[in-house]
């Protein structure tokens, strides 16, 4: 059995995540307290509350990154533990912390200021759209020609974000159905993300990546920008600064992945976003999900027994 840690990125936040983990476990709650420290917000009260600043990037980043590590951590002390890691976007923070290659004190830090930096650099000029039912060929040969258009995220067979200026975004909504397309359904998400257009912004962000001190790798993980496995920290500072204005190529990671001996995924976070994915790109896998202290326990007794019937 190989275990990879999967993580969402942003658009998977949702009030009340992992609270429950904050509220009876005690590593879970210095974890949240600290980065509340780190980041000047109070994280606890943006996760939990009924409020919409959860949803301003700036906040959203930070907070899923927290939540999702501190269930990481409960996990890993229940003996559960990584082969690999991999995660969407943002999520990609996340998976490198739990590969080892960066502290979880830093990685607050950046992630804070990735917020900060990708909020300010396209207020509101930009939108993402959901593509479904259209390969990447068919679909880069339906933008082709549009300005401000962008293929963003390779999410799985049938699924690819687009990403841009909103108008144009909007545009080649309209241009691909006519062309094919079953869907397109655009994203709660104001940014032109992981196109051109953030180029400057994976500028400024590289200050701030190069204050971290990377350090090896425990486990490898898998890398959005190229969609393959990684073991070298002197990468990461690359990716991270380009992933800004790349496409992410999740179907790839999720494929290098299986490769490499992976069968079995949990999805750590909330939400199944990433479950989803895995769903439509593999078959003969097993795929668990950590959301809640009770999905924690089922997937600690699941591995427990997987690794019983292994021995």
């Amino acid at each position: 059995m190989k275990i990879a840690f999967m993580y969402p990125g942003q658009g998977a936040q949702k009030n009340g995540m992992m609270q429950d983990f904050y509220e009876n476990c005690d590593k879970a709650r210095e974890m949240f307290d600290t980065a509340s420290q780190i980041s000047g917000y109070d994280i606890p009260e943006l996760c939990f509350a009924e409020k919409e600043e959860l949803n301003q990037t700036k906040y959203t980043q930070v907070c899923l990154l927290t939540a999702c590590m501190a269930a990481t951590e409960i996990l890993e002390e229940e003996g559960v533990k990584p082969d690999f890691t991999c995660g969407l976007s943002l999520g990609e923070y996340t998976a490198l912390v739990a590969s080892g290659a960066m502290r979880f004190d830093d990685a607050v830090k950046l992630v804070t200021e990735r917020g900060k930096i990708m909020e300010e650099a396209a207020p509101d000029i930009g939108g993402m759209s959901a593509v479904l039912g259209m390969d990447e060929e068919s679909l880069r040969a339906g933008i082709e020609g549009l300005e401000g258009v962008f293929a963003a995220n390779f999410n799985c067979p049938g699924q690819i974000v687009i990403t841009g200026y909103k108008e144009a975004v909007e545009k080649a909504g309209e241009v691909l159905l006519e062309k094919g397309a079953k869907r397109v359904k655009p994203l709660k998400c104001s940014g032109p993300f992981h196109s051109p257009i953030m180029a400057e912004a994976g500028k400024k962000l590289r200050k701030f990546i190069d204050e971290v001190e990377f350090t090896d790798l425990n486990v490898p993980y898998a890398a959005n920008l190229t969609g393959d496995i990684v073991n070298d920290r002197a990468q990461i500072a690359d990716l991270l600064e380009k992933q800004v204005s790349g496409s992410v190529r999740m179907q790839q990671d999720i494929e290098s992945l299986a490769k490499a001996g992976v069968d079995t995924f949990i999805e750590i976070g909330p939400g199944k976003t990433i479950s989803g994915f895995i769903k439509k790109t593999l078959t003969d896998v097993e795929i668990l999900n950590v959301e809640t202290l009770e999905d924690l326990k089922n997937v600690v007794a699941r591995i427990r027994e997987k690794v019983e019937a292994e021995a």
